[in-house]
């Protein structure tokens, strides 16, 4: 004699069912993204920056910040003591590095967050319901865009209070209309298809169709986004903390550049005060373009991003 299995059974089932699918469709990911090696190695070195950002506390400690307790002098060049030299209040540049990681990539995380999830949100409600709701959506997005963002981020951060939250706010608000137009084309296509039609016909209302038929289809577009994205708002960060309208309270390696600017490190020839921070921004920027650009190839190898 068969049983009938319960429902609590069935829902377990289905539930195994979906982590499985989930964990083969990681592990194939992953098996395709290791034969980047560009990818590798900007997932590499992204690894080692945040470990070192991790545990910056117990490398140097939070005093590495203090102006009256610095343990060198003014400006002094690379040497045993100071690997990287010294600013201009005596205060250790491999230190001010290290715990500068913390905040820059804080900051390029959490705006290319907020850039990406207000870009989808916009992207799938003016793709989804079309008509006059796109119509003004899109004319709002196309004056994001020509309007420089980089402009529109240095009036926000003039504006508002200078903190690291502000300037997350600030990239993270005009930087999204780019990733709402990918989003908006994707979820035409994706609302195109047979599934959605019957989808519609069984009941399914705007809400079910965009939360589980659309958004899991413009996840790997939104993944690829955000990682690249990354990269951008940590430049922008480091952009306006160079022109003086970040925290003052926190060392960044934007920050850390406007202090060489203002202690004259470029006519004076003191290239260690520049040369660390910028490298720094350069390789993190550069680690995650490498990391987006395989992401954006494996999930879309029709785009035949060079390995």
């Amino acid at each position: 004699m068969t049983t009938t299995p319960t429902a609590p059974t069935r829902t377990r089932s289905a539930g195994s069912l979906a982590w499985a699918r989930r964990r083969a469709s990681v592990a194939r990911f992953w098996r395709q993204y290791r034969t980047h090696r560009a990818g590798l190695a900007g997932l590499a070195g992204l690894a080692v920056i945040a470990l070192v950002a991790l545990v910056a506390p117990l490398l140097v400690g939070a005093d590495v910040q203090s102006v009256t307790n610095a343990p060198g002098t003014a400006l002094e060049p690379p040497s045993a003591a100071f690997p990287l030299g010294t600013d201009q209040f005596g205060r250790s540049l491999l230190g001010l590095l290290i715990w500068g990681a913390r905040i820059s990539l804080t900051v390029g995380l959490l705006a290319a967050a907020l850039s990406v999830a207000i870009g989808t949100v916009v992207g799938i409600l003016a793709g989804h319901y079309g008509g006059w709701i796109s119509t003004v959506v899109m004319r709002i997005t196309d004056w994001f865009l020509v309007m420089p963002a980089l402009v529109l981020a240095i009036v926000l951060a003039t504006v508002l209070s200078r903190s690291v939250w502000t300037v997350i706010l600030a990239i993270g608000i005009t930087s999204w209309p780019t990733t709402a137009r990918l989003v908006r084309a994707q979820t035409i296509a994706v609302e195109s298809r047979p599934y959605i039609e019957r989808a519609k016909a069984l009941g399914g209302g705007h809400g079910h169709i965009m939360t589980r038929h659309v958004l899991p289809n413009v996840m790997p577009l939104v993944l690829a986004q955000t990682t690249l994205g990354i990269s951008t708002a940590i430049l922008t960060e480091a952009t306006l903390a160079f022109l003086g309208l970040g925290d003052p309270t926190v060392v960044s390696w934007g920050g850390m550049l406007q202090d060489a600017r203002e202690a004259g490190a470029v006519s004076s020839g003191h290239w260690w005060y520049l040369a660390p921070p910028g490298i720094a921004i350069a390789l993190v920027a550069l680690a995650f373009t490498l990391c987006g650009r395989a992401v954006e190839s494996v999930l879309n190898p029709k785009l035949g991003v060079a390995r």
